[in-house]
């Protein structure tokens, strides 16, 4: 249930890459986690929003306003390894790049990998922690099975 929001300036994504962006994003999370074939469980509850920010109020220490992005990307406990944090923060930085139709904004696009606290993430009036979580999986397999 990986949750990805893009801060960027409103003007540095052509007016219809939001569909894209979150497509390709949403999707690249899943593979960094490992789901080689996402079934409605993982598509259904990977989200994306993308936040497209007046220019004037994104700014570095060095330079107001700065075409800089940044990816936040929160998952449950657990679901990204090393290989696979490696994997979504290097894909991340390539879609926006490629989206953005410029190769140079890669070295100020800014990915955050944030794993979410036991019990910190909430849907549906649940408070998810491991236990939640594996009781999803399980009933997410189940249901494959049928």
């Amino acid at each position: 249930m990986p949750m990805i929001d893009v801060y960027a300036p409103a003007t540095l994504f052509p007016a219809d890459a939001d569909e894209k962006l979150v497509r390709e994003l949403t999707h690249a999370v899943l593979r960094a986690e490992g789901v080689a074939a996402p079934g409605p469980f993982h598509l259904d509850n990977t989200a994306a929003f993308v936040h497209r920010l007046p220019p004037s109020a994104i700014g570095t220490a060095a330079r107001q306003p700065a075409p800089v992005v940044r990816v936040q990307i929160v998952t449950p406990p657990g679901a990204l390894q090393r290989e696979g944090q490696k994997r979504v923060t290097k894909e991340a930085t390539e879609i926006v790049a490629q989206t953005a139709g410029d190769p140079s904004i890669a070295a100020r696009t800014w990915v955050i990998l944030t794993e979410a606290a036991e019990g910190g993430w909430g849907i549906a009036g649940t408070a998810f922690g491991k236990e939640e979580f594996a009781d999803l999986a399980r009933r997410a397999a189940a249901a494959r099975a049928k």
